[in-house]
């Protein structure tokens, strides 16, 4: 039995991690801005599920939430960072309190919470840590560049964590979804205020008023949960999880044409260098 901590459960994939978790014996500890929201999912099992009320943008939250499962159940062996929101809106338009708030929520709150978890992971040498991403860091899609840009940078963080923590016995793993029929594009996405008609048939698109997706994609959260739980799970947990065919679909065809731009402009590349002595 292994202690789950995972953020965002209100809706969606943090929700169906969380009842996943349960259903394979473990303990969780189901966190929301608002712990009403998921204390359905401790009521059903209250000797291995606690409910807490965590914003991931208030430090004291964070210390508290974590110092709390502590004491409820001994440690916290894996970290789910799956807090976060969708942000859509032309670069030019987005406000800058707009998009500091998403990278509060969406990158500095993950940091926040490995920070809180990491000393206890240390000192036993082991833990995992699960920070959700998006296929769309490698899509880069018209009108979702600052939720791309804050996810990227979660990978990026995520990629250097994982080489500092495993020689201390602590996998990290960052988890990228294709579209799931989640809250996410839903009440959960947020966008500019403002639209700028030279944008309309780029980023005014998939703006929400005119964005068709929401409940007809593909991908099934709950058969996302048990492959989150599986990955984790393994002896040799991976760097990236990539979840449903239009995830894998969008990093087949990213990396081939980065691939052929590689080699197209090798020549170029390789004139930069000072001549051999």
């Amino acid at each position: 039995m292994s202690t789950w901590l995972i953020t965002g459960c209100s809706t969606g994939l943090g929700r169906a991690l969380a009842t996943a978790v349960l259903a394979h014996g473990n303990n969780v500890v189901v966190t929301a801005r608002d712990a009403s929201t998921v204390q359905d999912i401790a009521d059903t099992s209250p000797d291995s599920a606690l409910a807490l009320s965590l914003d991931v943008t208030d430090p004291a939250q964070v210390e508290s939430a974590v110092r709390e499962a502590e004491r409820r159940f001994g440690t916290v062996d894996v970290l789910v960072n799956n807090a976060g929101y969708g942000y859509r809106s032309a670069v030019e338009e987005a406000t800058p309190e707009d998009v500091q708030r998403l990278f509060d929520t969406n990158f500095f709150g993950a940091v926040a919470m490995i920070k809180a978890v990491l000393p206890a992971m240390r000192e036993r040498r082991s833990g995992a840590i699960v920070n959700i991403s998006s296929i769309g860091v490698r899509l880069t899609p018209p009108g979702s560049g600052y939720y791309a840009a804050s996810k990227a940078a979660l990978e990026g963080m995520s990629g250097s964590l994982r080489k500092e923590l495993e020689p201390l016995g602590i996998a990290v793993t960052v988890v990228e979804p294709g579209g799931f029929r989640t809250d996410f594009a839903g009440r959960s996405l947020a966008q500019s205020e403002v639209a700028i008609p030279d944008y309309a048939e780029t980023a005014g698109k998939r703006r929400k008023e005119n964005d068709t997706v929401h409940g007809t994609q593909p991908g099934n959260p709950a058969l996302a949960a048990e492959a989150i739980i599986t990955a984790v799970e393994s002896p040799n947990a991976p760097l990236l999880l990539l979840l449903g065919a239009d995830a894998i679909d969008g990093f087949e065809t990213l990396a081939a044409r980065e691939r052929n731009d590689a080699d197209t402009w090798r020549d170029l590349s390789l004139s930069t260098g000072y001549p051999e002595e």
